[in-house]
């Protein structure tokens, strides 16, 4: 049987994340100018 290695942590760079889930940014071009906003902000708040 196959290991997987899910939640496993892992370095990406110089960030290294507890496990291996990430999600997409997800923003819909809510930033103004590329430059993220307090709009994003409480979008992501929504989500979680």
């Amino acid at each position: 049987m196959k290991e997987y290695k899910l939640f496993t942590p892992v370095k990406v760079g110089s960030v290294e994340l507890e496990n291996r889930i990430v999600m997409a940014p997800m923003t819909r071009s809510r930033a103004i100018g590329n430059v993220p906003n307090d709009l994003i902000v409480e979008y992501y708040k929504q989500l979680f």
